[in-house]
């Protein structure tokens, strides 16, 4: 059995943990609590170590969180060298919020990624059905690689 390590990264209160949370059908969480912890630079390549993926996730609703974005791709994904099919960007939308899907433009190389909105209020399936499609293809690729690696191994 394959394990994957997917790493959910992004600014402070753009829905990281409510996300993993739901994705991995964890508890509710019903009011804001920061995550403690990760909040560190010194932390992050003990965290990045051997991750097969990264999701970044950002508040849509705040204009500066995009602008991150591009800071936590090279931290997370460039930096470590690992391809963009690797990564999916999720643009959160907090309940209440509104849900607008058509406004959001990316400057490359984020333009390129796999881009979901999530909304966990309105339609909470999309992006468990997103994620879904998202593993599998990270569990494919570690699949594909270990075959190439055995099949290394035996010639």
């Amino acid at each position: 059995m394959l394990k994957a390590k997917i790493l959910f990264v992004g600014p402070c209160e753009s829905g990281k943990t409510v996300l993993a949370n739901f994705l991995t059908e964890s508890s509710d969480i019903t009011e804001y609590s920061p995550t403690q912890g990760v909040r560190f630079e010194s932390c992050w390549p003990a965290l990045m170590k051997d991750a097969h993926g990264v999701v970044i996730v950002f508040n849509a609703d705040i204009p500066s969180q995009r602008k991150e974005m591009e800071m936590w791709y090279s931290c997370f994904v460039q930096q470590q060298s690992l391809q963009d099919t690797q990564c999916m960007l999720i643009a959160h939308h907090k309940p209440g919020s509104g849900d607008d899907k058509g406004s959001l433009s990316l400057s490359p190389p984020l333009n390129k990624l796999k881009l979901v909105h999530s909304n966990l209020e309105d339609d909470p399936e999309e992006i468990r059905m997103e994620f879904i499609k998202y593993l599998k293809s990270i569990i494919n690729s570690m699949s594909e690689s270990r075959d190439r690696e055995e099949m290394s191994i035996m010639t």
